[in-house]
C-alpha cells in the first residue's frame, strides 16, 4: 500500500508553509467525566476538561495513559474515615453545571456541559510507542499494519473488566473503599494541599516501584517495576490532575525532576506513557480545534536543545519501532498538527526536557522545564533523507530557572572552579570522597564556627566492647532471594537496598553486612559504610545561617550521610550550661518520617505495624558542636525533603546505632535539604523541656516551633 504524505519533498526550508488540512474531520468534542477526583483541581486558567484526543483511543478516560485502564472517580467512600466531603473543588471547573468560559489571547476556550451517558473504555488498550497510533489488541492500524505489543510490555496483559494480570500479580479493580495512610482522600482546598497530594502520589509510586523491584529480584524476574507501579495507581485511582487542561499543572513546579515517564503520567503532567505529544481537542469561541498540551524532548529524535530558552523539536512519526531509523515522511496528523495549530493559537505547552544522568539505569533525567510558545515552524530533511516537521520553541519569561540549573550544576561538576562566590573548596579538608564545597552567596559571612570535620561517630566507650553484631556466610555479595543470607534473615528476609542502592522501604532498623560477614566490600549491603556519593555544598541562607544542598540532582531512597559527632549522656547535655545548638536526639520523629514506605494492601501484602506506633526513642544523643560533618548544617522543616534511618553493621548494642539519612522524594539540584528536628517541647530524660525554637522553614504547614 503505497503511502502518502501531507509533506513536500523538499529541502530544509524555514519558509516552506506547512499543509495544514481542514478541521472538518475532527469529531465533536464532549467533555469527559469530571468525576472530581480527589486531586483534580486548579487554579490556573485556562482549565479545558475535554474528551481525548490523539494518544488516547476514543472513550478512553483524559489523564490515563494508554494500555491501563481508567481509575474510578472518587476515591472516598462513605466507608471511608471523615476528611473532607467529596465534591466540586474550589478554583475547578465545576464542569456539568455550567458551560465555563475561560479567555484565551485568540477567543475563549469552553469546556461544554458533560453529557449524560459517555462511552464505556475498553479494557484490552495497549501502550504504543511515539511513532504508532493508539490501537487496540489484536486490532490493526490505520496504515494496516497489525499492531503488536510492545516486548518491554510483555508482562501486561488484560484479563477482563474486573482484573488485571501482571505475570502472577493480579491488580484487582475494586472499588476502593479503604483510605490508605498517606491520607489520598484528602480533597485539597489550597495550593499547598495540591502540590502535598502530588507528592504523596509520587512518594507512593516510587515505593511502590521500588518494593516491585525487590520482589522481582529475589524472585530473579526481569520487569518493569515502574510500569507495574502505574498500572496499580491507575486502578486504584492513585492520581492528581484528571482534567486535560492547557498551561500550568497544580501541584507541579518548574525545575521538578523525574526519573520515569509513568511519574509525569500519575501527576497530570503529560499523560502519554510513550508518545512525546500529549494533545486534545478544545473548543475556541465557536470552533473545535486541536492543540498540543505538553511536549517531552527525551533525544529519541533530532531535537536542537542547547539553548536553555530555546527547543527546537522534531515531529513524530516516520520511524518504525523496531527501528530507531526513519523509514518514511512524517504525516500532518495527530501531534504534528496538534503542534501546528498551537503555533496559530499561540497557546501556551508544559515542557519536559531530558538531561543525561549516568547514575541511573537508562541514563536520562526528566526534567519540567515550565511553559513554552511555538514561533515558527518548517519542514526539514533528517539524516535519514526523509521530511520531518521542526518546531521552534521559546520559553516565557518571567518564569524560575529549571533547566538552566541542571546546566549549572553540571558545569560546576566538571570545573569545581568555576562556582562562583566559594570561600572554600572542601570543607572536608579532602576527608571525604567528594570535595564539599563552602559558599556565600548572600553576605559577607566568612564561613561557620570552628568545629573538627570528622566521618564517624565518637561512642562513650570502644565500639569493641559492645555487643558483637552476627555476621553473612555469603560468598562475593549477597544475593537477593537466598534464604541462607542471615544478613537479609535479619532486615525480615530481604536486602533492604535495591542493587542501584536506593533504600526500598523504612525500618526500625537497617542491619548492614560488616566486619563479620565474609561477603567483600562491594556487596549491595554496605550503602551507608561507603561514604558520600554526591556533590555537596555549604551555603549561607538568608535567614537560618548554614545549610546544605547538592549539585546532583537526588532520586528518593539515595543516602545523604550520616550524623557524626561525639555520642553524650543526659547529664552532660543538661549540666553544659550553654544549649548545644547541634544536638541530635530521637525523640522528635516527624510524621513523614514513618509514611515513607509502600502500601502493602495495593500489592495484596499484609500490613505490618505501624512505625509510628511502635516507636521509641533511642538513647543515642550526638553533639555535633565540637566534631562533625555537613549533617551539622542540615536545618530543620516541618516538611522536610530528608528522613533519618537507625542503622547497624559494626555493633549490635540496638541503643546506639549509626543515625543515616535518606532523601523522601526526588530533590531537584539546588533545593535545600532538611530534616524534621521534632516537636517545640520535648522532655529530655526526664530532667525538664528543653527550650523550643521559633521556625523559620516557611513550609505553609509549619508547627510554628521545633526543638
Amino acid at each position: 500500500m503505497e503511502r502518502q504524505s501531507n509533506c513536500s519533498p523538499c529541502s530544509s526550508n524555514e519558509n516552506a508553509v506547512l499543509d495544514v488540512k481542514p478541521l472538518r474531520s475532527l469529531a465533536p468534542m464532549f467533555p469527559a467525566p469530571l468525576g472530581l477526583n480527589t486531586f483534580t483541581q486548579s487554579t490556573a486558567p485556562p482549565f479545558v476538561c475535554v474528551a481525548p484526543v490523539g494518544p488516547f483511543p476514543s472513550g478512553f478516560e483524559s489523564g490515563c495513559p494508554s494500555g491501563f485502564s481508567p481509575a474510578f472517580t472518587s476515591f472516598a467512600t462513605s466507608d471511608a474515615p471523615h476528611r473532607g466531603s467529596v465534591g466540586p473543588v474550589p478554583g475547578a471547573a465545576n464542569v456539568g453545571a455550567a458551560d465555563v468560559e475561560m479567555p484565551n489571547a485568540n477567543g475563549c476556550i469552553r469546556a461544554t456541559p458533560l453529557s449524560s451517558t459517555f462511552r464505556t473504555p475498553p479494557t484490552n488498550v495497549i501502550p504504543v510507542d511515539d511513532d504508532e497510533e493508539p490501537t487496540y489488541s489484536g486490532h490493526t492500524s490505520a496504515s494496516g499494519r497489525r499492531i503488536k505489543r510492545p516486548a518491554h510490555l510483555s508482562s501486561y496483559r488484560s484479563v477482563g473488566s474486573d482484573t488485571e494480570g501482571i505475570d502472577g500479580l493480579k491488580v484487582k479493580k475494586v472499588r476502593p473503599r479503604k483510605v490508605f495512610d498517606s491520607e489520598l482522600a484528602l480533597v485539597p482546598s489550597s495550593l499547598h494541599d495540591i502540590k502535598r497530594s502530588v507528592e504523596t502520589i509520587l512518594v507512593t509510586f516510587d515505593a511502590l516501584r521500588r518494593r516491585l523491584l525487590q520482589v522481582d529480584e529475589a524472585n530473579d524476574i526481569n520487569r518493569r517495576a515502574d510500569l507495574k507501579a502505574g498500572a496499580i495507581m491507575m486502578a486504584n485511582n492513585l492520581r492528581a490532575n484528571l482534567g486535560k487542561r492547557i498551561g500550568p499543572v497544580s501541584g507541579v513546579e518548574i525545575g521538578d525532576i523525574f526519573y520515569f515517564r509513568m511519574e509525569m503520567c500519575v501527576v497530570g503532567l503529560h499523560a502519554p506513557s510513550m508518545a512525546g505529544i500529549d494533545y486534545m481537542n478544545a473548543r475556541f469561541g465557536e470552533q473545535d480545534d486541536t492543540v498540543a498540551m505538553s511536549i517531552v524532548s527525551a533525544g529519541g529524535y533530532e531535537n536542537e536543545e542547547d539553548d536553555v530558552d530555546v527547543l527546537v523539536y522534531t515531529g513524530q512519526g516516520g520511524s518504525s519501532k523496531n527501528s530507531k531509523n526513519q523509514m518514511d515522511d512524517q504525516k500532518l496528523e495527530r501531534g504534528n498538527l496538534a503542534l501546528e495549530r498551537s503555533k496559530d493559537r499561540k497557546n501556551e505547552i508544559r515542557v519536559i526536557r531530558s538531561a543525561k544522568d549516568f547514575s541511573v539505569q537508562n541514563g536520562k533525567i526528566y526534567i519540567y522545564d515550565g511553559l513554552y510558545k511555538i514561533q515558527k515552524s518548517w519542514i526539514d530533511k533528517s539524516k535519514s533523507g526523509f521530511n520531518v516537521f521542526k518546531y521552534q520553541l521559546l520559553r516565557e519569561p518571567g518564569q524560575r530557572d529549571g533547566l538552566a540549573v541542571w546546566k549549572r550544576t553540571q558545569k560546576w561538576k566538571e570545573n569545581p572552579a568555576s562556582r562562583e562566590r566559594v570561600i572554600l573548596p572542601d570543607i572536608s579538608s579532602g576527608i571525604e570522597n567528594l570535595p564539599v564545597c563552602l559558599v556565600n552567596d548572600v553576605d559577607g559571612e566568612k564561613g561557620p564556627g570552628h568545629f573538627t570535620y570528622v566521618t564517624k561517630v565518637m561512642y562513650l566507650r570502644p565500639i569493641s566492647s559492645m555487643k558483637r553484631l552476627g555476621g553473612c556466610a555469603c560468598l562475593s555479595v549477597c544475593l537477593p532471594g537466598d534464604t541462607n543470607c542471615s544478613c537479609a534473615q535479619q532486615n525480615s528476609g530481604d536486602l533492604p537496598y535495591s542493587s542501584t542502592g536506593f533504600l526500598v522501604s523504612r525500618k526500625p532498623v537497617i542491619y548492614e553486612c560488616g566486619s563479620s560477614c565474609q561477603c567483600s566490600i562491594n556487596c549491595r549491603n554496605r550503602v551507608t559504610q561507603k561514604g558520600i556519593r554526591l556533590h555537596f555544598e555549604v551555603f549561607r541562607t538568608r535567614d537560618r545561617g548554614w545549610g546544605l544542598r547538592s549539585w546532583d540532582p537526588i532520586r528518593a531512597g539515595t543516602f545523604i550521610c550520616e550524623y557524626t559527632g561525639e555520642v553524650v549522656d543526659e547529664i552532660r547535655l543538661d549540666d553544659d550550661g550553654e544549649e548545644d545548638e547541634y544536638i541530635f536526639q530521637t525523640t522528635g520523629a516527624g510524621e513523614k518520617t514513618f509514611k515513607w514506605n509502600y502500601e502493602p494492601e495495593l500489592l495484596g501484602e499484609p500490613r505490618t505495624n505501624d512505625l509510628s506506633e511502635t516507636f521509641e526513642p533511642l538513647p543515642i544523643i550526638i553533639s555535633a558542636r565540637n566534631m562533625g560533618n555537613i549533617s551539622r548544617f542540615m536545618n530543620h522543616s516541618c516538611s522536610p525533603n530528608v528522613f533519618w534511618q537507625p542503622v547497624q553493621h559494626d555493633h549490635a548494642d540496638e541503643g546506639y546505632p549509626h543515625i543515616m539519612f535518606f532523601a523522601i522524594k526526588h530533590i531537584p539540584p539546588l533545593t535545600e535539604l532538611t530534616y524534621d528536628y521534632g516537636q517545640g517541647e520535648v522532655e529530655s530524660g526526664g530532667m525538664g523541656p528543653r527550650r523550643a525554637k521559633k521556625c523559620l522553614c516557611g513550609s505553609p504547614k509549619c508547627r510554628g516551633f521545633f526543638r
